[in-house]
Formats: structure tokens, C-alpha cells, sequence
């Protein structure tokens, strides 16, 4: 009997974690285009910084899809852990208090 269904599961959750690094990306450009006039330099660093953070993060997603592809259907089922969920959680949190940051130091900041 396999362990793997064929439903596509897997699938669906590397194009979830694609559309999330994508987002990821298009909010950081976004952020820095609209907070360069605020903050100056910083927005264009902080922007540049998510667009590093997506491009590791689409990296990793397709690591991860590969992984959980390759250990369903082979049989022996060793699934990834949650490292790279929490890494986001942790960059995305951190990010946010440097916008936080930022946004009350304003045009101090420059």
C-alpha cells in the first residue's frame, strides 16, 4: 500500500508557498517606493532586504516541495519540519518593527 495520495496536496502547497514569496517580494518594493520619501535610504535598504528574504524564501519552498515529493512517493515517509515557517514568522515580524521603527522615528531617520 502507498503512503503517497495523489491529490496533489503537496503541489498546492508549493504554489501557496510561491504566491507567498511573491508576495513577500512585491510588498517589500512596494514599501520601499512608498517610504523612500518618508524614510530615505532605509526604505530602499528594508525593501531591498525582503527582496533577499523572497528570493530565499522561493529557494527554500522549492527545496521543500522537492523534499516532500521525493520522501511520498518513494515510500518512506520523513516529512520537512516547520523550520521554514518559522523563519518567515520570525522575518516578517522582525521586518515589521523596523517599518514600526521607522515610521515613528520618520524624517529623523534620513
Amino acid at each position: 500500500m502507498s503512503v503517497y495520495d495523489p491529490g496533489l496536496q503537496p503541489e498546492r502547497t508549493g504554489l501557496a508557498w510561491q504566491r507567498t514569496s511573491l508576495a513577500l517580494g512585491l510588498g517589500a518594493l512596494v514599501y520601499a517606493r512608498i517610504a523612500a520619501q518618508t524614510v530615505g535610504v532605509w526604505a530602499w535598504l528594508l525593501g531591498g532586504a525582503g527582496i533577499l528574504t523572497a528570493l530565499a524564501l522561493g529557494a527554500a519552498s522549492r527545496r521543500r516541495y522537492r523534499y516532500t515529493h521525493r520522501s511520498l512517493t518513494s515510500g518512506v515517509v520523513k516529512l520537512p519540519d516547520g523550520v521554514l515557517p518559522a523563519a518567515l514568522a520570525l522575518a516578517v515580524a522582525t521586518g515589521g518593527l523596523i517599518v514600526l521603527a521607522l515610521t515613528l522615528v520618520g524624517p529623523a531617520a534620513r
